[in-house]
C-alpha cells in the first residue's frame, strides 16, 4: 500500500511543477480544468496499470514459463536418476530478512498512514454534513433550480451544489446581483464536484504537501474560469465587478468544500483578469502532457510478464496448486511405458488429479507386486515413498505415505533452507533435491537459499556445468531470478556469444531473456545491419547521414527499439518502402506506432497527394489513429479551405467537424472563421441550431467566441 500512495504522490509532484511551469499562466481555463482533474485521476489509477516488458525499464518479475516437459534429473547418483515431467515456475522470489525495527517502524508508518486518513475522512464527512444543515435549516429562496440560503454574519458568500449561501444585509443591489450570478455560473459548471475530488483526494494525500497545493491550483483555476465568464456578460463591466470583488471579500472563509470568495486568491483573480488573453498557438504545451506520462509509466510501472509458450500463466499456477494440494498420504494410479512409470499421486479430498504425474525410471522402485496385493518403496534424501497396490498388466494402483527424513529436513534448516513441513521435505523429494545439489550451490556463490527457488533449479537440472559456462559469457554475478529462466528458455553460452559478437556488448540478462524471448538471434541483427548499410551504400550518404530509420551511425539498434521491432514484425522491407516518399529520418518510436496502426507507404502517398506534401510521421500517426482519410481532407479542399495545417486537420477530425458544419456557420454570418473558434463551439455544443435559438431570444452577438461563452454560462 505505502509504495502506491509514494508512487500517486511523485505523479502529483511532477503533474504540479508541470502545470506551474507551462499552464498555469495561460487563460485556457476551461481545458486547465481537465488537465487537473485528468491528472488528479491519473495519479491514482496510473500505478496500477502494466506495460510490456520492452517498453518498460524496470525489471520483470516473471520472465518465461515452460510447458510441462520431460527434463533429466539432477546429477549424482547414477542408480538414483529419473525423468520427471514438472512444470516449471521460472520467476522465483528470494527472501530478504529485514531487521526487527525496519519491519516495526514500517509497520507504525503504515498505522500512521491510515490513522490520517481517518482523522481526515471524518473531517470530510463532517463539513458535508454542516454544509446540508444549513442548507435545509436556514431560510431559503428558490430561484428555478438554485437554492438561494441566507446566512448572517460577517461570512464571504459561496456555493456548494446547488445553494448560494449569502448575507443580503452585506451588499448593495448591484453587488448582491453580481455575486448571485458568479456563484450561478460556479453551479452551472458543476464545480462542486471538482472539489468534492479534491478533498477526497487529500484524504489519502493529508501527508503530501503537493496535493494540499494541487487543491489550491484547482480552486483558483475554478474561479479564473468564472471571472472569465463573468466578464463576458455584456452587462457586466469589468471594473465594476473588480471593485465588487473587493468588497465582497472577508476574512472569514466557508468550508473548503464550497466555490466562495476569499482574500487568498483576490489578488491573482485580478491579475490573471487583466492578462492578455493567450493564443491558440500556445495550446503545444499540453500535448507534452501524454509522453510525461508515458514516461512515469514506462519507468516506474511493473511490467508484465512475458512467455514464448502459451498458456504459462496458468502452467506457473498449476505448479503452486501442486505444491499446496500435495499430501503426504493418499491414493497413487500409475502406468507403465517401457522402461518408465509415471504415477499420479491422489487425496481424498480432492475432486480431480492436480497434476500430470511424476516420471520414475522403473529400475528405480525395485520389484512390483503384479496381479497381486503388495508393497514397494523409493527412497531418496528428502524421506521414502512407501506404496501399497497392485499392477495388473501395466496399469496399477493403491495407497501412497511419504515417511520425511527428519535428517535431512534439520540439514536444509541449517543451510538456511526453511524446511516448515513434511509437505515442504514431500517436494523436495518429488524433485529429487540432495544434499550434494544443495553444497554445490552454496559453492557456487548461492548461499541465500530458500524452498521456492531451489525446486525449479533442481527440476530444471541447473547443473554446475551450466552454471559455470553462463559465468564463462560474461555474467558471473548472475543471480537466481535470472539463471532459472536463462535454463528455461535454452539460453546457454554460445547464444549469448552470437549475441554480443552482433555488437551488444553491454548485454544484460534481463536484456538476454527478452532477446530469446523475442527469438532474436545473430542471423536477425544481421539481416537487418546489412540490409541498412547496403542502402546506405547505394545512396553514398557519409557516416553522418547513415542515421535512417531503423539504423544508427554505428549500424547498430538500440536494444529496446530491437526488441520492439520483432515484436512488431518490423522488417527491412517495411522501413524500406518509406524511403521512397523521402522518410530516411524515421525515429523508430515514429516506426513503431506506424507498423502498429497499419500505416504503409500508400496512405503516406496519399496523404502527399492530398495536400500535404511535407507531412511528418507523427502527423501521418496521428490522422491515421483518428481515422483521417485523404477523402476527408479533400472535403474541405474542395469546400475552399486549403490552407488547413495538419495539426488543425487531425484536431478538426477528433471533433467530427466537417465541411458543411463549417457552412453553417458561415451561413450565421462569421464570415472569417477562425478554425479554433470552431473547434471550441464543438467542444461545447454551441451549434448553430443553439445559436439561432439565442437570436431568436435576442442575443445578437457580434463574435462565435462571445456564444460559446454564453453556452458555457446557461449550459444546457
Amino acid at each position: 500500500m505505502i509504495p502506491y500512495i509514494l508512487y500517486a504522490s511523485m505523479i502529483l509532484a511532477v503533474s504540479l511543477i508541470f502545470y506551474k511551469l507551462l499552464l498555469q499562466k495561460e487563460t485556457f481555463f476551461y481545458l486547465n480544468r481537465f488537465v487537473l482533474l485528468f491528472c488528479m485521476v491519473l495519479a491514482f489509477t496510473l500505478p496500477l496499470v502494466q506495460v510490456p516488458q520492452q517498453l518498460s525499464f524496470r525489471k520483470s518479475p516473471a520472465i518465461a514459463a515452460t510447458p510441462s516437459v520431460q527434463i533429466p534429473g539432477p546429477q549424482g547418483n547414477t542408480t538414483q536418476s529419473s525423468v520427471k515431467e514438472v512444470p516449471v515456475q521460472t520467476a522465483v522470489a528470494e527472501t530478504s530478512q529485514q531487521p526487527a525495527y525496519v519491519e516495526l517502524t514500517g509497520k507504525w508508518l503504515v498505522y500512521l498512514y491510515w490513522f490520517g486518513v481517518l482523522i481526515f475522512g471524518l473531517n470530510f464527512l463532517m463539513q458535508a454534513a454542516i454544509l446540508l444543515y444549513r442548507a435545509y435549516s436556514r431560510p431559503v429562496i428558490i430561484d428555478g433550480k438554485f437554492r438561494i440560503v441566507e446566512i448572517t454574519g460577517d461570512k464571504a458568500p459561496c456555493s456548494f451544489a446547488n445553494n448560494i449561501f449569502i448575507n443580503p444585509e452585506k451588499y448593495d443591489w448591484e453587488t448582491y446581483n453580481q455575486v448571485l450570478l458568479h456563484e450561478k455560473i460556479h453551479i452551472e459548471q458543476k464545480h462542486t464536484l471538482d472539489l468534492l475530488l479534491a478533498e477526497i483526494m487529500l484524504v489519502f494525500q493529508w501527508f503530501n504537501p503537493f496535493a494540499w497545493q494541487w487543491r489550491k491550483e484547482l480552486e483558483s483555476n475554478l474561479e479564473f474560469f468564472t471571472d472569465a465568464q463573468m466578464l463576458r456578460q455584456d452587462a457586466v463591466e469589468k471594473e465594476n465587478y473588480q471593485l465588487s470583488l473587493l468588497r465582497v471579500a472577508a476574512p472569514h472563509f466557508p468550508l473548503s468544500l464550497t466555490t466562495n470568495y476569499n482574500q487568498s486568491l483576490l489578488k491573482k483573480r485580478l491579475i490573471m483578469m487583466n492578462s492578455k488573453k493567450s493564443n491558440v498557438h500556445t495550446t503545444w504545451k499540453y500535448f507534452f502532457l501524454l509522453p510525461m506520462m508515458v514516461l512515469f509509466v514506462c519507468f516506474f510501472n511493473e511490467p508484465m510478464a512475458q512467455s514464448r509458450h502459451s498458456g504459462s500463466k496458468e502452467k506457473i499456477n498449476s505448479v503452486n496448486d501442486d505444491k499446496d494440494g500435495m499430501k503426504t498420504t493418499g491414493n497413487w494410479f500409475a502406468t507403465i511405458r517401457e522402461d518408465r512409470v509415471n504415477i499420479q499421486f491422489r487425496n481424498e479430498d480432492e475432486d480431480d488429479n492436480h497434476s500430470s504425474g511424476t516420471t520414475f525410471r522403473l529400475n528405480e522402485l525395485g520389484t512390483l507386486p503384479v496381479d497381486k496385493q503388495g508393497t514397494f518403496t523409493l527412497i531418496r534424501d528428502a524421506g521414502t515413498m512407501e506404496f501399497t497396490g497392485k499392477f495388473e498388466g501395466n496399469k496399477g494402483m493403491g495407497d501412497y505415505k511419504f515417511v520425511p527424513s527428519k535428517s535431512f529436513g534439520e540439514e536444509m534448516r541449517r543451510e538456511g533452507v526453511d524446511i516448515s513441513s513434511d509437505k515442504d521435505l514431500m517436494v523436495f523429494f518429488i524433485v529429487n533435491i540432495k544434499r550434494s545439489y544443495v553444497e554445490m550451490l552454496k559453492r557456487n556463490g548461492y548461499t541465500k537459499l530458500n524452498k521456492d527457488n531451489l525446486v525449479p533449479l533442481a527440476a530444471l537440472d541447473i547443473s554446475e556445468a551450466y552454471i559455470s559456462s553462463i559465468k564463462q559469457a560474461g555474467f558471473k554475478d548472475i543471480d537466481l531470478d535470472n539463471l532459472v529462466p536463462f535454463k528455461a528458455m535454452n539460453i546457454d553460452k554460445a547464444y549469448i556469444e552470437e549475441i554480443r559478437n552482433a555488437g551488444y556488448k553491454d548485454l544484460t540478462p534481463d536484456k538476454v531473456i527478452t532477446f530469446k524471448a523475442q527469438g532474436i538471434d545473430g542471423k536477425y541483427i544481421a539481416d537487418f545491419r546489412s540490409a541498412a548499410k547496403a542502402k546506405d551504400t547505394e545512396e553514398g550518404r557519409n557516416a553522418n547521414d547513415q542515421k535512417d530509420a531503423g539504423s544508427k551511425s554505428d549500424d547498430k539498434v538500440d536494444e529496446d527499439d530491437l526488441i520492439a521491432f520483432k515484436a512488431m514484425n518490423i522488417d527491412n522491407a517495411f522501413v524500406e518502402s518509406f524511403k521512397g516518399l523521402g522518410y530516411t529520418n524515421i525515429p523508430n518510436s515514429d516506426l513503431i506506432a506506424m507498423k502498429s496502426l497499419g500505416i504503409t507507404a500508400e496512405y503516406m502517398k496519399s496523404l502527399q497527394n492530398a495536400g500535404y506534401p511535407n507531412i511528418t510521421p507523427g502527423d501521418a500517426v496521428a490522422m491515421k489513429s483518428l481515422g483521417v482519410t485523404p477523402e476527408y481532407i479533400k472535403s474541405f479542399r474542395n469546400a475552399g479551405y486549403t490552407d488547413i495545417k495538419a495539426d488543425d486537420m487531425i484536431a478538426l477530425k477528433s471533433q467530427n467537424v466537417t465541411p458543411a458544419l463549417l457552412k453553417e456557420y458561415k451561413d450565421l454570418g462569421f464570415s472569417d472563421l477562425d478554425i479554433g473558434d470552431v473547434l471550441g463551439a464543438k467542444a461545447t455544443g454551441t451549434s448553430p441550431a443553439f445559436i439561432k435559438s439565442m437570436r431568436e431570444k435576442g442575443h445578437n452577438l457580434k463574435s462565435l467566441d462571445k456564444y460559446i461563452a454564453l453556452k458555457s454560462v446557461i449550459g444546457n
